[in-house]
């Protein structure tokens, strides 16, 4: 039996590794981790795990980040939340320090597109693994199957994933919970609401500043890169903090390099102020997620045990398998555009599901087919 300070150990060295290889969003990062957690160490079950990824959808913040803090609490209480959530962040904090440093002396990013080039198709496979069995979990009837397929389709469609998945959620817990009092011709209905207000205080442009505009962007961010680089506009661009081309600088640093997107904030509070600004940045986007996570980790397991909050899980999970498909769609009608990108989604395909290499490997072995056929 494992000690307490062991299985501490042991999320630290997981999650501390996928800090490092976790490239490709939040779609890849959820499967890499199932993979490690799930089929790997069987720290947990494919249906909790399922549960952690809807619930965490719900609350604001970095969700990727978000689940590796519930995995480490489920491995090994709140240590292991605390000690998970900072593993998965702290190798990009640092590789993103670095390279504001870089950019802040010198004026200009590495050039790592080639490798970037062969990360993204080899995402794709790995993505599209996890779908497949998660999907297998998250479909236990016709309804859910239809549900699913309702929120793929809206996703497409542009509506905002967070409302996708909500009003499945509500849609899905009213429709079984009517179900199930029709059949026992006892009908009511108990409505569900969530609501959380945040607040803004601003003083004199410092790492103090830094550290509470980032706190806002932490406590209230919902969504993707896309809307990060949103609120990031708004809040830092506006104010003239940055130029919208330096904006579009650090969050490119976010996209290619491993772990949480929003290791953005670290490049962009190096720019403001120095050292000091990075650390008051990191901190400030990452602490709501650690607070939101602490407080909402009992819960998961209760919503399970209540008849009406677990239709309304079944219904939020489908939908975020179907977020995760159509992230995959849209991801796959951007990067394989041409016959390099193709033969390296194929290759990686095969490698996922013909194979047992791990998936780090296969993002490995994407980034240098992408070096070496640009070359060609």
């Amino acid at each position: 039996m494992p000690t307490h300070n062991h299985k501490l150990k042991e999320v630290a060295q997981v999650f501390f590794k996928l800090g490092c290889f976790a490239f490709g969003g939040p779609a890849a990062h959820i499967a890499m981790m199932e993979e490690e957690v799930v089929v790997k160490r069987k720290w947990m079950t494919r249906e909790y795990f399922l549960d952690i990824i809807g619930a965490t959808n719900l609350i604001p913040g970095p969700n990727s980040t978000e689940i590796t803090m519930h995995c480490g609490h489920e491995r090994a209480g709140k240590k292991g939340l605390f000690v998970a959530g900072l593993s998965f962040i702290f190798p990009a904090i640092i590789i993103t320090g670095l390279l504001a440093y870089l950019y802040v002396e010198y004026g200009a990013l590495p050039e790592v597109q080639p490798f970037v080039f062969g990360i993204k198709p080899a995402v794709l496979a790995i993505i599209a693994s996890a779908i497949l069995k998660l999907g297998k979990k998250a479909i236990k009837s016709t309804e859910l199957a239809i549900l699913g397929i309702l929120v793929l389709v809206v996703s497409l469609l542009g509506v905002n994933e967070v409302l996708a998945l909500l009003m499945a959620g509500l849609v899905g817990m009213c429709y079984f919970y009517a179900k199930e009092r029709i059949q026992n011709k006892t009908l009511s209905f108990t409505p569900f609401l969530l609501c959380i207000g945040i607040s803004e205080t601003l003083v004199k442009l410092s790492s103090l500043k830094v550290f509470l505009v980032f706190l806002k962007v932490g406590a209230i961010l919902y969504g993707s890169g896309y809307v990060l680089f949103a609120y990031l506009d708004a809040e830092l661009v506006s104010r003239g903090w940055l130029t919208r081309a330096e904006l579009i600088d650090a969050i490119a640093v976010g996209q290619f390099t491993p772990g949480p997107v929003l290791s953005t904030s670290t490049f962009i509070g190096y720019q403001l102020s120095g050292f000091s600004g990075a650390m008051a940045a990191s901190v400030g986007i990452f602490l709501p997620s650690f607070l939101f996570v602490l407080i909402f980790n009992r819960f998961i397991s209760k919503m399970r045990q209540s008849k009406i909050l677990k239709h309304f899980l079944d219904a939020v999970n489908v939908a975020a398998v179907a977020v995760m498909l159509a992230v995959l769609i849209v991801m796959g009608m951007d990067t394989l555009v041409d016959w390099p990108a193709i033969v390296i989604a194929l290759f990686c395909t095969y490698l996922t599901f013909g194979t047992k290499i791990a998936t780090m490997w296969i993002i490995a072995i994407g980034a240098v087919l992408g070096y070496l056929l640009l070359l060609i």
